[in-house]
């Protein structure tokens, strides 16, 4: 007796079958944890589903396609959405990951992480990021397709989606960013906000009640609402006028119910962080029929009609292929440069302008930045950044490159200020008073690909920027920090200016690269290092005040020594048995000299050491580093920064001369001499530590 086939399933039963399975899906693996987020993936579920399989272009055999659309789930603590998503596509995340949640050794962790999980785009999770990243992925987007792209070959040609919830819009970071992205008409960004009325604590009606749509078009971007977020057809219709929309980023706000199909959670707080519990979890799928057992349960016909994304993927990929085979026949010059950047090769000639400077004349190593920076910029399309609005004091303008904006907002041929005319070419991104946003946009730019990008503001100023800094060093990206004005010694502007702090707190970031050149010279090798470490975050910390240039035929060992972190810069004249050893970074070697000079004439004869990064020094053999600094050797270390970091090397034979109060309001030479940066205090603290 041959058992009945079952009757085929209309195509919005099918569909509801499958945001049925990503919703418990989700909710199972939070209940197996017994930790997570359930009513974010519950509620968002219907508008995640009409996205991936309706409009986002993506191959889940080849996550790292170029031309992909990139998704970022800015609301990282439903992560267990995307990770539904991306095993149901079929990309290589088995169900027995799903099934060890947030659990140890798994690639499905609590929160979304950058090269952890295939398909996952940027690592979110703290509130607002994710949405900020979603602006870079944009920009690098404009900016590649503006340069590549030729008539009949549009080469970049892709979409950034991502869904936000109430915590992304309410945090100020995103105020930034997506107000610079309506100024950038970046009509291929498209967010979904998760309108639930619901945050972690209680609901958005005790603190989150301004009108968002109305926000966000007085940003300059386009505003949809859907009333109802299990509406798959308003969804697709919202999506679509979206993608129509080419002059304006796109927000649509979905009204949904968090927690939606638990009796009792649904549209309350307890639905955000915590496990539904197996009563209640029972309740939500016999609610919306589904079977209660077993868990972890994926129809066939849900998982072939999500499946369907692997052909769909690999033809898009295909058509780019071909297209791409066209372009390089056309275009070959322009197709290996972009194959270069898409690959991350560096051109075998992107250093040979980089300037030796001469000891004659003194110069802020920020000043030598910009030269270094100019250099570079002809041979590294790739290049591309700009400064907190301070691009005349970082120095950080590449000169006559254009400014990246949209043309149409000045009828494109209005001259920016850094040269060329307005245009998504152009390489000076202004990013205004921003640093916060400034720095999750450079996440979003590196984490693009094909971009190397950097960022400038006073190192004071470094503290705005400290989370996407960090999460930067998480995701082993590599954007540039360009920290200028890094020390009381730049004077007037007194102590809400003067970064003291804020040195030991950037080396305290694991994987974050902090480089304090001490001239000019080093500033050209730390810029070196900086263009080569694609997978760490690099951070260049630079001095206002004019410095002594470094002689590279005296010293021709700081070539090889910057990217060793730190180095002999002048040996004692007995160098196996010096009496005492100088340390410094950035502006205080020249000191570290002059009073070793100040020393010798006093028959003390020292070594002196510049060590612009400890973070180098530290990847170094103990046998180079303690040829260095030799264990029980009497040092003097001298940073005009707090003296805790110092800390590592604390004995009885060492001293530091540092700064561990606020700067002051003064000429800055003054400064400098008052807080104990002068010769004859580094000399007199010498002769106590000998004794």
């Amino acid at each position: 007796m041959q058992t009945a086939t079952p009757p085929a399933r209309s195509a919005s039963e099918l569909d509801t079958l499958c945001v049925n399975t990503i919703r418990f899906l989700s909710v199972d693996a939070v209940e197996k944890a017994n930790s997570g987020h359930p009513g974010l993936p519950m509620g968002a579920a219907p508008m995640a589903y009409v996205l991936w399989t309706r409009h986002l272009r993506h191959n889940p055999a080849h996550p790292q396609w170029f031309d992909r659309d990139r998704f970022v789930l800015s609301a990282g603590h439903g992560s267990m959405l995307l990770y539904s998503l991306l095993h149901l596509t079929g990309y290589d995340l088995p169900l027995e990951q799903i099934q060890q949640f947030r659990q140890w050794g798994s690639i499905t962790p609590g929160h979304p992480e950058h090269g952890l999980t295939p398909g996952v785009e940027v690592s979110t999770g703290p509130l607002g990021q994710g949405l900020s990243n979603a602006v870079g992925e944009a920009i690098a987007e404009a900016y590649l397709a503006a340069r590549y792209n030729r008539p009949g070959f549009n080469l970049v040609d892709h979409t950034t989606f991502g869904i936000a919830g109430d915590g992304d819009l309410m945090e100020g970071v995103t105020a930034e960013a997506a107000s610079l992205a309506g100024h950038l008409k970046l009509g291929k960004l498209i967010f979904f906000y998760d309108n639930n009325h619901v945050s972690l604590s209680a609901g958005t009606h005790i603190t989150f009640t301004e009108d968002r749509a109305k926000r966000f078009e007085a940003y300059g971007w386009h505003t949809q609402d859907v009333a109802d977020g299990n509406d798959l057809e308003a969804i697709d219709r919202a999506l679509r006028n979206a993608r129509a929309e080419t002059s304006r980023p796109s927000l649509i706000l979905v009204r949904t119910h968090l927690g939606y199909g638990a009796p009792h959670k649904q549209d309350t707080f307890e639905a955000h962080g915590s496990p539904l519990g197996a009563e209640e979890t029972r309740l939500a799928k016999e609610r919306l029929g589904w079977p209660t057992e077993p868990p972890f349960y994926i129809p066939d016909e849900a998982r072939d009609h999500f499946r369907e994304a692997i052909a769909r993927g690999q033809q898009a990929e295909d058509q780019w292929n071909a297209l791409r085979a066209g372009y390089e026949q056309k275009f070959p010059a322009e197709a290996a440069e972009l194959e270069r950047l898409i690959e991350g090769r560096l051109p075998e000639d992107w250093d040979v302008g980089i300037p030796q400077f001469s000891a004659e004349k003194p110069l802020a190593t920020r000043a030598a930045s910009g030269k270094v920076l100019n250099a570079l910029a002809p041979h590294l399309p790739e290049l591309i950044g700009g400064s907190a609005d301070l691009d005349p004091s970082t120095y950080t303008a590449l000169k006559n490159m254009g400014d990246f904006q949209n043309p149409d907002r000045a009828g494109g041929d209005m001259q920016g200020s850094s040269g060329g005319p307005w245009s998504y070419a152009g390489r000076n991104i202004h990013f205004g008073v921003r640093e916060h946003a400034m720095g999750a946009i450079l996440n979003g730019l590196a984490a693009h690909g094909g971009i190397i990008p950097y960022g400038a503001t006073f190192l004071n100023f470094a503290d705005y920027m400290r989370p996407p800094m960090r999460l930067a060093a998480m995701m082993s990206i590599g954007p540039i920090y360009v920290f200028t004005h890094d020390s009381i010694g730049l004077g007037e502007d007194g102590p809400t200016h003067e970064p003291v702090e804020q040195l030991l707190s950037l080396r305290a970031i694991p994987a974050l690269i902090v480089i304090r050149p001490a001239d000019a010279n080093e500033t050209a090798a730390a810029w070196r290092i900086a263009i080569r470490e694609r997978e760490h975050p690099v951070a260049l910390i630079l001095s206002r005040q004019n410095l002594p240039v470094l002689d590279l035929g005296r010293y021709p060992q700081l070539i090889e020594g910057v990217p060793r972190g730190g180095y002999v810069l002048e040996r004692a004249a007995d160098d196996a048995h010096p009496q005492a050893i100088l340390i410094a970074t950035g502006s205080e070697v020249s000191l570290a000299l002059a009073a070793r000079e100040q020393l010798a004439r006093q028959s003390i004869d020292v070594r002196v050491v510049s060590m612009p990064s400890w973070n180098l020094f530290e990847r170094q053999p103990a046998e180079y580093r303690e040829r260095v600094v030799p264990p029980g050797a009497r040092l003097l270390a001298i940073e005009a920064g707090v003296s805790l970091g110092w800390r590592p090397y604390v004995g009885p034979q060492i001293a530091v001369i540092g700064v561990d109060r606020y700067g002051a309001s003064a000429p800055g030479k003054l400064v400098m001499e008052k807080y104990g940066f002068n010769v004859d205090n580094v000399v007199a603290r010498v002769r106590e530590l000998l004794g």
